[in-house]
């Protein structure tokens, strides 16, 4: 008979884990990872975790079935909930406002941990200044095709493109397909203040390695490895140091050293593995807190942007539009297209939409070898409490004689009737 719960004493708590033997990761190596072993994963690195996480509204982003399962986000607090688990009101660019849950303690991580929370979504601010963000946070995304290799040499031009500003960056595996660069500022500065000091930042790493690296929004004009700027805007959040990935092997996000950066290999860090790793060197990013820099050289570079004609960049669409950001509309919808595009499939669940491509690429075996992996643009867009796919493709490769029209969407969800 399955254990209902199990109750563990965390400090001066106790937080009582239900289901502890359902299999959150059923395929990883040594055999499934429970429910129990992701809460004590979280115990064993808690001084870490919580500095990444602890002290900030956080997002719950939960996988009640485990990692092959779906997943939803929760803004708002659970009603029901330990009188010690605190929660701040934030207010999000839709006009609504919720009370999110602020993690302080080991304990609070379990507590999360149980909720099915795996990887740990904080905001950039601290609960006392909600208006003013103590992290820059740099996302380093690869566009398909872009090897591993690439996406280091992008974080070690990111380093230095931070020391000539200023600043000191702190690397991190992402936990899925690219790294992070953490990098603690005071909280002097305003949220659109600090997206313009990372947009400033992505331009001025793009102008090093333009081969390489890309600050350009649209999907259909990236290449190498997309610096996502936009990853600052309020009400955007990253996985934190320490998170555990929704991925088959139960990868971890996980602080490196800059001499670590070089020869990373992500997959070495797991839910198996980190917390010897933590045990035997502690958090790399320990003095993170201490080296608090100033954004004012970055914002200097973006005045200097703006005098050269380079304004604004694109938001989001649930954001306000700025008085000098350019239009928000792809460039194969505008006028004059730039690319030709065509839609494949639309999805709630990825791999339902990766099938509608595998469909399409049957029909079109003559086509096919034309397609180049930066030209097939898998898209996770935002419903209103979970992610949904679209698929394009970028048909330039392929001679204009051969190109396809545009076919019924397979599958064709609809994210709005769905959503609300």
């Amino acid at each position: 008979m399955a254990t209902p719960h199990v109750d563990l004493q965390v400090g001066e708590r106790t937080v009582r884990v239900s289901n502890p033997e359902k299999i959150y990761f059923p395929d990883t190596a040594g055999g499934p990872v429970t429910k129990l072993e992701v809460v004590r994963y979280y115990l064993a690195v808690a001084d870490g975790a919580l500095r990444g996480a602890g002290g900030r509204p956080m997002a719950l982003k939960r996988y009640p079935d485990g990692a092959a399962g779906d997943f939803f986000f929760q803004k708002r607090a659970p009603a029901s909930r330990p009188d010690w688990i605190r929660t701040v009101e934030l207010a999000f660019p839709s006009g609504r406002t919720a009370h999110e849950v602020v993690v302080d303690d080991a304990a609070g991580l379990a507590w999360v941990a149980n909720l099915g929370c795996l990887d740990l979504n904080p905001h950039p601010v601290r609960v006392s200044d909600l208006d003013h963000p103590d992290e820059l946070r740099v996302d380093l995304d690869p566009v398909p095709g872009v090897g591993w290799d690439d996406i280091r040499r992008v974080a070690l031009v990111v380093r230095q493109a931070l020391a000539d500003a200023g600043l000191v960056g702190w690397p991190k595996t992402s936990g899925s397909r690219g790294l992070h660069v953490n990098v603690r500022i005071e909280p002097r500065w305003t949220f659109p203040e600090v997206r313009r000091a990372a947009l400033a930042l992505a331009r001025d790493v793009e102008r090093r390695v333009p081969d390489l690296a890309t600050s350009k929004w649209w999907k259909e004009e990236r290449h190498g490895v997309f610096i996502d700027y936009n990853q600052n805007a309020k009400d955007r959040t990253v996985a934190s140091a320490f998170s555990v990935r929704p991925l088959p092997d139960a990868r971890v996000s996980t602080p490196l050293t800059w001499d670590e950066v070089p020869a990373v290999d992500p997959a070495a860090f797991t839910i198996r593995t980190v917390p010897e790793r933590f045990a035997r060197i502690g958090d790399p990013h320990a003095g993170i807190d201490d080296a608090a820099g100033s954004l004012d050289a970055l914002l200097d570079l973006s005045a200097k942007h703006e005098l050269e004609g380079l304004g604004d960049a694109p938001w989001p669409p649930q954001y306000a539009k700025t008085a000098d950001e350019p239009p928000r509309v792809q460039p194969s919808k505008r006028r004059t297209p730039t690319k030709p595009l065509i839609e494949i499939a639309r999805a709630a669940a990825r791999d339902d939409a990766l099938a509608g491509l595998a469909r399409w690429r049957d029909r079109h075996a003559d086509v096919w070898p034309f397609i180049q992996p930066a030209d097939v643009l898998v898209d996770a867009m935002r419903g209103r409490y979970t992610t949904w796919t679209r698929i394009r493709l970028n048909l330039e490769h392929v001679p204009p004689e051969m190109r396809p029209g545009q076919e019924a969407l397979d599958p064709d969800y609809s994210p709005w009737e769905s959503n609300g």
